[in-house]
């Protein structure tokens, strides 16, 4: 029989929360916002009220008064959000243990077994056609009902929720109507409900794959769909595979258990600052902060080495540049750091400035990987055992106590745990170009 999955993401979660926090909110138009000193001053999330004046996710402070001078700006409580997300999973527990965090305000459900759920619903559970038999659309939106409601009444926060016969058209069905709404895309109908989309609603379909797939007339989630595979296979590589398989909806990729680790695909960090960076030293300092948490992160992740390391930057005009380069497998911040310095000293020429940097490693290798000979003469496995035991000190004493001497040239850097202080949600990304 189909699988029922459903995916919840939680409407303007930041903001959701805020009001809560604070009654005086509702019906307003909000804002939440990074520190403008600290130039971080970006909106992360926003009320449905901020929507309609055209408040986007990622607006300056300033754009977003120009847009709407009665915008209400609030500071952002990550350590609240944490424990509303918590909470809501823990609602979701009630029904499953089949739960796959996508970021704090996103997640697949896998309901297929619920013991809870099904017998609540008295109408007609199932539907014949050509044949077979599917799921009903009015019980799977009623599955989905029960869970909106349950969020909504206990916590006082709405959720979106897709529910499809696997993940990523339940995703696809989450964003289709907000907020506070189920969708639901049926295994029976679901050519009619999506094949007329356009591709990029698509999950993990990004700008640049939007692009590609657009230029070959494959547009629609529908025309993809159709495409033949063996061009989809020279023309994308293996991604094709993977993207005309979505577009059918064949993905029968599993929901985790409750208790599973997410696969990375990658580790990074990003950081705004304060004013333009125009000082090469001070690049390669940020980058070595940067850097700390990536590596700390990777060692804490389970996930080994990295083989690959990207940069990302934004000058004063807000142009971005992103590179990467393939390394010697490493979880060392020293190496990503230096890696990182290496491209933006090949790509950035002075005079520059710059506003914002990011670190990022991929290409892990689930501790499989052998150090060479000459790696193991070079005290690598030394290096990785001194950095493993500065994070403990670190963890038990706090992150100042132990600094790098190129960090420490700064009173402020040197203070700055970036790895503590920066919440983490996977994005909308781009499946990477075949060689």
């Amino acid at each position: 029989m189909e699988r029922i999955i459903i995916h919840s993401d939680l409407n303007n979660f930041y903001a959701s929360v805020e009001r809560k926090l604070n009654p005086e909110l509702a019906g307003r138009p909000v804002a939440v916002c990074g520190n403008r000193e600290e130039r971080h001053g970006i909106v992360l999330a926003k009320s449905e009220e901020a929507k309609k004046f055209g408040i986007r996710t990622g607006d300056t402070v300033w754009q977003a008064q120009r847009k709407c001078p009665e915008v209400v700006i609030v500071p952002p409580h990550f350590d609240l959000y944490i424990k509303y997300s918590r909470r809501v999973r823990g609602v979701y527990a009630r029904y499953t243990d089949l739960i796959e965090n996508y970021g704090i305000d996103e997640c697949w459900l896998d309901i297929s077994k619920s013991t809870l759920l099904f017998p609540a619903y008295a109408g007609e559970k199932y539907i014949e056609k050509d044949g077979e038999r599917f799921y009903a659309e009015g019980f799977l939106r009623h599955l989905g009902d029960t869970i909106r409601n349950a969020v909504r009444e206990e916590l006082g926060v709405t959720v979106s929720c897709g529910v499809s016969f696997n993940k990523v058209y339940a995703k696809l069905g989450s964003d289709l109507k907000k907020p506070d709404a189920t969708s639901v895309i049926s295994k029976a109908y679901f050519k009619q409900i999506i094949y007329g989309l356009p591709v990029e609603d698509l999950l993990f379909v990004g700008k640049a794959t939007k692009e590609k797939l657009g230029a070959l007339g494959l547009d629609t989630i529908g025309r993809l769909a159709a495409a033949d595979e063996e061009f989809m296979f020279k023309t994308f590589g293996k991604v094709g595979q993977t993207l005309l398989k979505n577009a059918r909806g064949e993905d029968d990729d599993p929901v985790k258990h409750i208790d599973d680790k997410r696969e990375m695909k990658s580790i990074g960090n990003s950081s705004t600052y304060a004013e333009d960076i125009t000082n090469p030293r001070r690049i390669k300092r940020l980058l070595y902060v940067l850097a700390e948490s990536v590596a700390a992160r990777l060692r804490e992740s389970g996930q080994g080495l990295a083989d690959t390391v990207h940069l990302w930057v934004r000058d004063a005009d807000l142009k971005d540049f992103a590179a990467q380069k393939k390394v010697r497998h490493t979880a060392l911040c020293g190496e990503i750091a230096e890696h990182a310095y290496d491209l933006f000293e090949r790509n950035i020429k002075p005079p520059f400035k710059i506003r914002s940097l990011g670190v990022t490693v991929s290409g892990f290798d689930n501790g499989s990987s052998q150090l060479t000979f000459d790696e193991t003469c070079g005290n690598y496995r030394k290096r990785e055992a001194v950095e493993r035991c500065v994070d403990a000190i670190r963890k038990k004493h706090g992150y100042d106590k132990l600094q790098r001497g190129i960090v420490a040239e700064d009173p402020v850097e040197m203070h700055t745990d970036v790895k503590s202080t920066h919440l983490i949600k996977p994005a909308k990304i781009d499946y990477p170009e075949e060689d």
